[in-house]
């Protein structure tokens, strides 16, 4: 039975966040359970832009300087990676003051590069994955709560399409053109290969709205944690009341087995319901996958990227 940890968090001060994070894992004992001596730890927040800084946009700085502490006192290697869709890591990380917590702490900041790696299913059976996260020894996934205009809804699984290398983040846009089904489901392959070892989601001030950078922050003062990513985003669309059909990524998980009822899951402090937010907002209206270009311009971009993938990567794409 997958667990998921929820609890009431209401300040990123970080000897207070730091006292949270401790109550949040420990009913599997603490970050030692997920960490041991010597190993290389990725931190995968989420680094979406760099350009709306005060909106909550992204994986709030304090919580993944908290995370990485814990991580160095159980005798682990921090580093922290993302591919953002537009600019550097490390550009969107100092523009969302990241550095000074990076620096105090000696935490690398990598930027991702792809490499061809096989999944379980046929369909996308040609990901290109971050070299980087595919060879640490563990993957903590740090996403924030966020709404999101193509996908009703971001958490843990979509934080990890950041593991796939910037250019092929369009070509997916591309390739699943209006069908959000198809979309999810390589989102949900992602997840899977990337397979975190442990989800934190940061919830204690939430992005609704036009997101995933165009809402409002909206104040939550909730954090929640699993060894199960999919288990983790369940949970979260059941808190915020959002229909789980409507979030392609969790209807995704379901249909291919690896979201449990939420009778199925273990929740060992706060219960679903009693962190129930019921005046969230979803996005006004839904966009296209492929943010409604025109065929022509796709078939353009599907040429270029068949070109850049084959001549570059050495990778297969299917036409």
């Amino acid at each position: 039975m997958s667990a998921v940890s929820l609890i009431r968090a209401n300040s990123y001060e970080r000897h207070i966040l730091q006292a949270s994070l401790e109550n949040l894992l420990a009913p599997w004992g603490g970050i030692s359970a997920f960490v041991k001596s010597g190993d290389r730890v990725l931190l995968k927040p989420n680094l979406l832009t760099g350009s709306r800084p005060t909106k909550e946009c992204v994986t709030r700085p304090e919580l993944v300087y908290c995370v990485a502490k814990m991580v160095i006192e159980a005798g682990g290697k921090p580093f922290l990676g993302d591919s953002p869709a537009f600019g550097s890591a490390r550009g969107v990380a100092k523009a969302n003051g990241y550095l000074p917590l990076l620096e105090e702490l000696n935490l690398p900041v990598v930027e991702f590069q792809g490499k061809r790696y096989e999944t379980v299913s046929e369909d996308f059976n040609h990901l290109l994955l971050s070299k980087e996260a595919m060879a640490a020894d563990v993957v903590i996934n740090l996403p924030k709560l966020k709404s999101h205009v193509q996908l009703t809804v971001t958490m843990g699984v979509k934080n990890l399409f950041g593991c796939v290398p910037g250019k092929m983040k369009a070509w997916w846009h591309m390739e699943a053109g209006k069908d959000s089904g198809r979309f999810g489901e390589m989102l949900v392959e992602t997840a899977r290969a990337i397979n975190p070892n442990l989800t934190i989601l940061d919830g204690i001030i939430g992005h609704e709205g036009n997101g995933p950078s165009g809402g409002e922050p909206k104040f939550l003062g909730i954090l929640a944690a699993s060894d199960n990513v999919f288990a983790l985003d369940r949970t979260l669309v059941e808190i915020i009341n959002a229909e789980p059909g409507a979030v392609p990524t969790v209807a995704a998980a379901m249909r291919l087995g690896l979201c449990s009822n939420l009778e199925d899951l273990d929740f060992p402090l706060l219960q679903p319901e009693t962190l129930q937010v019921l005046d969230w907002k979803l996005p006004e209206s839904l966009m296209p996958i492929d943010f409604g270009m025109p065929r022509v311009i796709q078939s353009t971009f599907r040429h270029f990227y068949i070109r850049f993938i084959k001549e570059r990567m050495g990778a297969y794409v299917p036409r």
